[in-house]
């Protein structure tokens, strides 16, 4: 069963992850908030670095480590890629959120890479940065409403459609495009590919402006009679009604716990500057006493600590399930949910805390609590929003289908 504390073989990367955060992220955090669509040049080394550590198998991929359901389970407990990848995302996002996604080779379309595709497709796509597109102008939250259609012709399939809220679609090499093979046959006909930059067809319409996160870049594409290699298709081309859109879904299985994991960073980062501030304004905590016995802001602040730990729990127990190769569809959107919302919740409430210290702008710690409430928003919404989350969940406990619990 999982337990509470950071596996001992986990100690030195959470160290590593922890001081890049502190040297690395929070330095440079405000340059690239305020320069919007600038290249964070300072990540291309770490980027190496992290490449030639996982290469070599002493390190794990900021967020690139995926499920691979068909090997066989280890007797016991097993604490693997998947635990690591969110204990690192944790503290890296402890440092900048949009910086960790800026990071090269390290996106969440690589994490869909990692985890459904075939050897030779691993071997293939080594080593490249991969976006993923899904959301479309007329499917926002329902997956299954992808218009973006996918023809074979000879070789090749032909794409046509539009993606928008692209993360690191203009930087990265490959996009991992959800298309449909037949609208007809709903969602079990969608199946994801692999497209490369450079592709005739495949147009970047523009860059979004956005409220946070502005380290990292989020694009707009257009497909016009894309041909992509049906080798590039991820999974089986089969389409398969009974569990067909499953595969697919499975890739969110893989990713909402790294991004409930970017949630429960932020979160502490906006407890420990918010607890620094009350400290230094002779506000005490004591977890030792009720709260009811404190002054309102540091019930608060117990409050707020409570939740994170929830948070944090419920994170590294949907990793660990995948590690043991459990199914965590469930557990990983639970994650999301408590995550992404108690990140809001608190770092609205720590700018609140810290009144005047709480909106400025800055370079670092104090300074940094607007950022990072205008952070915190996305992760409520990227890989699945609280609503679709919740409602996962619901069909889950409830043993309800999409059609029968809308």
């Amino acid at each position: 069963m999982i337990h509470l504390e950071t596996p001992k073989k986990f100690a030195m990367l959470v160290d590593q992850a922890q001081q890049v955060a502190t040297q690395v992220f929070r330095p440079i955090s405000r340059k690239y908030d305020r320069a919007e669509h600038a290249r964070p040049k300072e990540l291309d080394m770490l980027a190496a670095l992290l490449d030639g550590m996982n290469a070599s198998g002493s390190g794990e991929g900021a967020g690139a480590a995926g499920v691979r359901r068909e090997r066989a389970a280890e007797e016991g407990n097993r604490n693997g890629s998947n635990l690591s990848t969110c204990l690192g995302i944790m503290e890296l996002c402890w440092g900048d959120v949009g910086l960790l996604l800026s990071l090269p080779r390290q996106g969440l379309g690589n994490s869909a890479i990692a985890s459904v595709a075939n050897e030779e497709q691993l071997k293939r796509f080594a080593g490249r940065w991969a976006a993923m597109a899904i959301t479309e102008p007329g499917c926002g939250s329902d997956s299954a409403a992808i218009r973006t259609t996918a023809v074979a012709d000879g070789d090749h399939y032909v794409l046509n459609g539009e993606k928008i809220y692209v993360t690191s679609g203009d930087r990265a090499d490959l996009v991992v495009v959800w298309a449909t093979l037949d609208r007809k046959l709903g969602r079990a006909a969608i199946k994801s590919f692999v497209v490369e930059k450079g592709t005739p067809g495949f147009e970047l319409v523009r860059l979004e402006h956005k409220l946070g996160i502005r380290a990292s870049d989020t694009a707009a594409f257009v497909l016009k009679d894309c041909r992509v290699p049906k080798e590039n298709l991820l999974g089986s081309p089969e389409v398969t009604p009974d569990k067909g859109f499953a595969g697919v879904m499975q890739t969110f299985d893989n990713t909402r716990p790294l991004v409930a994991a970017m949630a429960v960073g932020l979160t502490r980062a906006c407890l420990d500057t918010t607890r620094s501030v009350l400290a230094r304004a002779g506000v005490a905590v004591d977890f030792d006493r009720p709260a009811l016995t404190q002054s309102a802001a540091a019930a608060e602040l117990m409050r707020m600590q409570a939740d994170y730990e929830a948070a944090r729990l419920l994170t590294l127990r949907a990793a660990w399930m995948a590690d043991n190769r459990q199914p965590n569809s469930l557990q990983a959107s639970q994650a999301k949910a408590k995550a992404g919302r108690t990140c809001v919740d608190v770092a609205l409430r720590c700018v609140e805390l810290c009144g005047a210290l709480g909106v400025v702008e800055g370079e670092r710690e104090v300074g940094l609590l607007e950022k990072w409430a205008r952070d915190a928003k996305i992760l409520d919404i990227f890989e699945g929003t609280q609503q679709i989350q919740l409602l996962i969940v619901a069909r889950r406990l409830l043993g309800k289908s999409s059609s029968e619990l809308r």
